[in-house]
């Protein structure tokens, strides 16, 4: 029991009340709907986070179950993680339909719902809010053939030294005696 109670207080302390309210309004501006009730309640049936792709990715998910049960809400959980990784999101990101719908790891979905943020950036046609800092563009350099040839006969300061260095007056620990017969 108090191995299962240090695992929830482990997980509820990765939960950044700071970027919940981030995310929340994030997805509020896009869908244009306000949350009516707390955060991993309005998301739990996979309604809104299909919403949301929809509007990020026209057509992304076809089909929103609005009835059906449990298995047509994870359903629609599943159809948002599979949009999302099509649309550039990587799977490591992307939270596990358990954690949003038995409310086990809210902080990893927060973390997916940041993921796609950042994937937005990278997407042209999306006009819409952003969630979370812009990547890093890639600084692609070109070397001539001249200069990387001439770096290869530097030395680098990370190899460090051995100029004049001799292993005298080393004496770690005792030292061995080799005892020849009698």
């Amino acid at each position: 029991m108090a191995l299962e109670r240090q695992v929830r207080a482990k997980i509820a302390a990765k939960r950044d009340p700071q970027q919940e309210k981030e995310a929340q309004e994030w997805i509020e501006a896009i869908i244009g709907r306000k949350f009516n009730t707390t955060f991993e309640d309005y998301l739990r049936d996979g309604q809104v986070l299909c919403e949301l792709i929809n509007k990020i990715q026209p057509g992304s998910v076809t089909k929103i179950n609005t009835s059906g049960g449990d298995f047509k809400m994870m359903e629609n959980i599943n159809k948002f993680q599979k949009a999302i990784q099509e649309y550039g999101v990587p799977d490591i990101d992307v939270f596990q339909t358990v954690e949003l719908w038995e409310k086990k790891d809210i902080g990893q979905v927060i973390t997916t719902l940041f993921a796609l943020g950042r994937e937005t950036y990278r997407h042209s046609n999306w006009q819409g809010p952003y969630l979370g800092p812009k990547p890093a563009d890639e600084c692609k350099r070109d070397f001539t053939e001249e200069q990387l040839n001439a770096g290869k006969t530097v030395i680098g300061l990370q190899a460090g030294s051995n100029k004049g260095a001799t292993q005298a007056g080393q004496n770690m620990g005792a030292s061995r005696k080799i005892l020849l017969g009698k």
